[in-house]
């Protein structure tokens, strides 16, 4: 008998912050796949769940390296849909867990795909969870768009070019990965005077979450990987 392949967002970091559903399917499954690159020294999925699921499951790392060449990438997503597969085809239930939504710049769609394209009778079902610029929002106490404005969502690591037509064209933008990026960006919204309209969330949920609402302030400094920088060009 066939298992089944969840896909799980855990939220942004506060594990009260887990949905009803996902905390209910965390009980049951058998095996939890645990993304991590070469430069993970834990898994920031995994330490939330295990803060609210008090009970012993089986852990599966699934190694996604922080590669720009798209056939390494192919490969090791191929490499995890085999493993998920073949437990799955065991009768196992696995959970993919990730940060915030498994559908918002997540690795599990490459996997999910991977899994529709060759394995498509295996059973698979998606549950989300409260995205990082939802609880940055919460965390600012201002709404990322409100009536008719318009909203981008873009990773910093577009080029700086790219940055600027969406910076041009949209009402409010949120930058995700902004850390290694940061001056450079800064850069930008000076020279586009939006540096007092643009405010930086680091960390959100965690106990040593930070809120800046002077983002001069940080030039030159090291920010974590989970940096967020939302901007309201129309202000607050």
């Amino acid at each position: 008998m066939l298992g089944k392949f969840y896909g799980i967002g855990v939220g942004p970091g506060d594990p009260e912050l887990l949905t009803l559903k996902a905390y209910r399917v965390l009980q049951e499954v058998d095996v939890v796949c645990v993304p991590k690159s070469a430069s993970d020294r834990e898994s920031l999925a995994l330490s939330i769940i295990n803060k609210v699921i008090k009970r012993q499951f089986t852990t599966m790392e699934l190694s996604f390296p922080m590669s720009r060449d798209r056939q390494i990438l192919e490969e090791h997503w191929a490499m995890a849909g085999e493993m998920v597969a073949q437990l799955v085809r065991e009768g196992q239930k696995v959970a993919f867990v990730t940060i915030g939504d498994p559908m918002f710049y997540s690795t599990y769609g490459y996997v999910r795909a991977y899994l529709q394209k060759n394995y498509p009778d295996l059973p698979v079902e998606t549950i989300p969870g409260i995205t990082a610029m939802s609880a940055c929002a919460a965390a600012l106490e201002e709404p990322l768009a409100t009536g008719e404005e318009n909203l981008a969502v873009i990773p910093a690591a577009y080029n700086l070019k790219r940055l600027e037509e969406v910076l041009d064209n949209f009402d409010n933008v949120v930058l995700m990965k902004v850390n290694r990026y940061f001056d450079r960006v800064l850069e930008l919204l000076r020279d586009k005077g939006l540096t007092e309209r643009a405010a930086l969330v680091s960390r959100c949920g965690y106990p040593d979450q930070m809120v800046s609402r002077k983002v001069t302030d940080l030039a030159g400094k090291k920010l974590d990987y989970m940096s967020i920088l939302v901007i309201h060009k129309g202000g607050r």
